[in-house]
């Protein structure tokens, strides 16, 4: 049985690799990278032999059977992107369901991660978050697929290229309304900037684009944003129940907007209206 190793590299600056990724680097049989020039970079900078072999979407059904021939006699299989964590809207899904239906294993060489470091320097929520990817290029298609997003209440972290970042964002507006966002680009590099504002107003500042690969935040709905205390997330479930709760035991919904916002970091505005409507329901039964 051979192991597959999902390995992340640095998403700029090539000192943010973990010593366990280059001992696999360097200890692999076979090294896959989506572009080989860009991963010789980074192989060249910390000393490390292996030569990679390219693998990308147009290639990768052809790399699978020589990664099979490999792992078959117990071979070690390393698979990088251009940069973060393969997989992560990069090439590879299909290298590692087929190594794991063939009965090898994966294992995950965590690093890396231009998600995680915007979401952390947002000043946004970062958990609940969802991760969006790319979106769709075309503008119909593009506000057709933020519109199940309007009412969900986790942030959302997607990724845009630099020319259609603008237009991203003038979508964002146009369909969540106006919220906090937040634009990092060419981050851990040279110029890396982090923009935070009103996504009108980020629109407005982008709307030539901007340079570098971008990663954008967006603030979740109020109205559906999941509560959080301490480190236990309270479903929508939870939260009406803590409201129905409160309601019995006579509180008034000012009363239970206060304390439920100092707990759970939700506008109070929005509570206090939850509240509002959890009462007249009661009343109505």
């Amino acid at each position: 049985m051979g192991t597959v190793h999902v390995v992340a590299t640095p998403i700029g600056n090539l000192e943010d690799i973990t010593l366990r990724a280059l001992r696999v680097l360097a200890e692999a049989d076979l090294v896959f990278a989506e572009d080989t020039r860009r991963t010789r970079i980074l192989l060249d900078k910390h000393r490390v032999q292996a030569r990679p072999l390219s693998l990308h979407s147009r290639n990768e059904s052809e790399r699978i059977a020589l990664a099979l021939e490999k792992l078959r006699p117990g071979g070690q299989v390393a698979l990088v992107s251009d940069a973060g964590t393969p997989l992560v809207s990069d090439p590879g899904a299909r290298l590692v369901a087929a190594a794991l239906e063939a009965g090898h294993r994966v294992e995950s060489v965590p690093g890396a991660s231009a998600v995680m470091a915007a979401l952390v320097c947002s000043g946004l929520r970062p958990s609940p978050f969802a991760f969006l990817g790319f979106p769709p290029r075309k503008p119909g298609a593009l506000r057709r697929w933020l519109e199940p997003y309007r009412d969900r209440g986790e942030t959302l972290v997607l990724f845009e290229s630099p020319h259609r970042v603008g237009a991203t964002l003038a979508a964002l507006a146009e369909v969540l309304g106006t919220r906090r966002a937040c634009l990092a680009r060419e981050l851990t590099k040279l110029h890396e900037e982090v923009v935070r504002g009103e996504l009108p107003e980020l629109a407005e500042r982008f709307a030539e684009g901007a340079r570098g690969e971008c990663t954008l935040v967006v603030e979740g709905s109020d109205s559906e944003r999941v509560a959080v205390e301490g480190a236990v997330a309270l479903t929508e479930e939870a939260l009406e129940g803590e409201i129905l709760a409160r309601l019995e035991a006579g509180q008034r919904p000012r009363e239970i907007a206060a304390a439920l916002a100092a707990r759970t970091g939700l506008p109070r505005r929005v509570l206090y209206s939850r509240a509002l409507r959890a009462r007249g329901d009661r009343g109505a039964e």
